[in-house]
């Protein structure tokens, strides 16, 4: 489940990088050389996500939406009863 945490700012340097506080590096358990997804939402926030981790994230989303659609369907079938 989604449970956001605050691991500090960081500032865009001249060059365009940015440093992920140590904190999050160590909880998330990020090292030199892991690949990070970039993405952009809406055009408000932006996220990280690392790039061997986005296989698993889609499997379980597409798991959840099949539930979902599974509990929508039956809830229309209850109420055509």
């Amino acid at each position: 489940m989604f449970s956001p945490e605050f691991f500090g700012s960081t500032v865009i340097s001249d060059r365009g990088q940015v440093v992920i506080p140590n904190k999050a590096r160590k909880a998330l358990g990020l090292e030199k050389g892991d690949t990070l997804i970039v993405m952009g939402m809406n055009d408000q926030a932006i996220m990280l996500v690392k790039a061997d981790s986005i296989e698993k994230m889609i499997a379980e989303m597409s798991e959840k939406t099949m539930m979902l659609g599974q509990m929508v369907k039956e809830t229309k079938g209850q109420s055509n009863e």
